[in-house]
């Protein structure tokens, strides 16, 4: 498995989940990207791929493509993090997995308002994970399923909220890599995950209301209770 999150402190709150050795994760190096591996089974891959869906989207695909070469691809990739979440059904402190991955804003503005790309006749929009995993996941974990928005602009006014749940209804979360993550999974045709801890709510941006250590603790938390999840999983499941 591998897991892809933006950010250095977010592999490591994930890494905590799976104590191991009391030298920690062993560390190589793949094309300048640093993939910290956690023994265990099944083993365990993470990544700081970068901040927005450009760079994560490069990064896990220069991931796959080492480890498609190498002989040992990988069956699963996760997105990680923390993120935003849209109140009431996404509390600060909350887990997410995303039933599905879509861009909110890969498409066109125009006169009668905004058109995702699939619209203009070409690309997609949408990743859906696989429908049991992420049933298993959610009972395991606590989290709630439904949908998770990337967007290269992190949400911070109101309107933007607004227009965001008038879009996508059933959107939980926000974040900058989860559709990235999933392009990158889809050409290599292996299956894609989306877990995101809320930080702050979607909507105003207001610094003094995240709570960064929380979501970081619950992505720890959440990533412990997955190993006899994904131990169980059968890959050829939808």
């Amino acid at each position: 498995m591998l897991v892809a999150t933006a950010v250095p402190v977010e592999r490591d709150a994930v890494a905590r989940a799976f104590p191991g050795p009391s030298a920690g994760p062993t560390v190589h190096r793949v094309a300048g990207l640093l993939v910290h591996r956690v023994a265990g089974s099944p083993p365990l891959d993470l990544i700081a791929a970068g901040v927005g869906p450009a760079l994560a989207a490069a990064s896990t695909a220069t991931a796959l493509t080492a480890a498609a070469l190498a002989g040992t691809p990988y069956d699963l990739v996760v997105s990680a993090g923390i993120g935003g979440g849209f109140p009431p059904g996404a509390p600060v402190g909350s887990l997410v997995v995303a039933d599905e991955i879509t861009a909110a804003d890969l498409g066109a503005e125009t006169a009668e308002g905004f058109v995702p790309v699939t619209e203009l006749g070409f690309g997609t929009v949408t990743h859906r994970p696989p429908e049991a995993l992420v049933r298993a996941i959610a009972d395991a974990t606590g989290a709630t399923a439904g949908a998770v928005l990337t967007g290269s602009t992190v949400t911070g006014t109101a309107a933007r909220a607004e227009a965001l749940r008038a879009r996508h209804p059933r959107a939980l979360a926000e974040a900058m890599e989860g559709f990235g993550v999933a392009e990158a999974a889809a050409a290599h045709g292996v299956p894609v995950l989306e877990i995101r801890a809320v930080s702050n709510p979607v909507g105003p941006r207001d610094r003094a209301a995240w709570r960064i250590d929380d979501a970081l603790a619950a992505l720890t938390e959440g990533f412990g209770k997955l190993t006899p999840v994904l131990r169980s999983w059968n890959p050829h499941e939808p």
